[in-house]
Parts: structure tokens; sequence; C-alpha cells
């Protein structure tokens, strides 16, 4: 159902519209690149994600081999179960048992170690992913670290280390703005990965991210609202 899922190509849609957005009317200032940047990953993780959801044959491949020797090897350890049986010598009988015991051990390993190993390899290629979407969410936030709503309204000096500052009200508003909807996506990128999979390490990890991300989005809003109250004692 195209409503019940997040859409890869979609958020690749908006990162492109926001990057425009971004890049013209700031076009030589970081945060454009930052946003280029994070529609790059955006692309990348759409590309490994669907590698991941393929099943990789050699591990399938592995399995069904160590079902197939599993069950020959059964099937061997039986057929001399029922002859020591005619032959009526229990030792032998008992040893056939346990050779039994030990194929069905010996092939259900096999199975469980090939199985977990692709999990595994799924689950720590994943975890890198989630870490670059971090790191990119840490990124905007330094964007927006210094945009400070005060000095919109201040008549204090700069100095030559003072970071840049925007003109106006609007122009303030509309930066950080960008860097909360960067924020927004970063957020939603790394959601794609927990709607697919049932491994809770991967849920986690994208529920810290979500939480990281909405944390930073609610400081840039909090400026926002000072921006706006701030403007609104101005005019009164």
């Amino acid at each position: 159902m195209p409503y019940r899922s997040l859409d890869p190509d979609n958020i690749i849609k908006t990162l492109t519209r926001l990057r425009s957005r971004i890049a013209e009317r700031f076009p030589d200032r970081g945060i454009a690149q930052v946003c280029a940047e994070l529609l790059a990953i955006a692309i990348e993780d759409k590309e490994r994600a669907r590698k991941m959801a393929r099943r990789n044959y050699w591990i399938a491949a592995g399995v069904w081999v160590s079902l197939g020797l599993g069950v020959v090897g059964l099937g061997l350890v039986l057929r001399q179960v029922r002859l020591d049986i005619n032959g009526a010598e229990a030792l032998s009988l008992f040893q056939g048992v346990e050779a039994v015991l030990n194929v069905v051990v010996l092939a259900g390993a096999a199975v469980w170690f090939l199985l977990n190993l692709e999990s595994r390899w799924r689950r720590e290629q994943i975890l890198g992913d989630l870490h670059e979407l971090r790191s990119i969410a840490h990124v905007i936030d330094m964007h927006q670290l210094t945009k400070d709503p005060t000095t919109i309204l201040s008549k204090g000096s700069t100095t030559t280390s003072s970071p840049v500052r925007e003109e106006n009200e609007f122009l303030l508003t509309r930066y950080l703005e960008y860097c909360s909807e960067m924020l927004s996506v970063t957020g939603k990128l790394a959601a794609l990965y927990a709607q697919g999979v049932r491994d809770p390490t991967i849920i986690d990890a994208v529920n810290d991210i979500e939480d990281l991300t909405g944390n930073l989005s609610r400081k840039i809003w909090q400026k926002i609202m000072i921006l706006n109250r701030l403007e609104d004692r101005s005019s009164a």
C-alpha cells in the first residue's frame, strides 16, 4: 500500500526540492552543501537497502547443502540402524541412535550458523549506514548552533571572529526551518531501515536517531519561537 510505508523515492524527491530551495536562498552557505551531502546519502542508502533486501545466494546454497548432507547422512544411519535391528545387535543399535542424533545436531548447527551469519552481516551493514545518518544529524546541528535570534534586534557590534549573521528575521527563520527540515528527513531515512526488519538491535538504533533528530529539531523551533516573540515585541 503506497500510504502505509515510507517510499525512498519520495524522500529523495523531497530532499532534491529542499536542496534547490536552500541553494536558491543561500547559494554561498555551507548549509546548501550539507543538504547536497544528505541527498547523496539518501541515494546511496536506497541502493544499499535494495541490495540488502536480496537474498545472499551463497549463504542460501550453503543452507541447502547442509540440509542435503544432513538428510543423506541421516538416511545412511537409519539404514544401518534397520540392519542392526534385523541382526538383533543391541550395542550397534544404541550406536546407531547416537549417530542419528549427531547427524541431526551437526546439520542443524550448520544451518543455524549460516542463517545467523547472514543476519549478522546485514545488521553490521545497516548499523554502519545508521551511524552515517547520526553523524550528519550532528553536522546539521552545528550549522544552526551559532544562529542566535537575539542578535537580530541587538545593536551590539560584531568582531572579526563573530559568526555570519543573517540580515533580517525572515532569512534567519528560513535558515532555521531548513535545518529542521533536514533533521526531519534524516530521521525518516533512518526509519526506512526499520520498516522492513524485525531485528531489535536495528530498531533500537533507528529509535535513537529519531529521538536525536527530534530533540535537535525542538531546539531549533525554540529559537524560531523566540524570534517570533522578539518580532512581536519590536512591532508593538
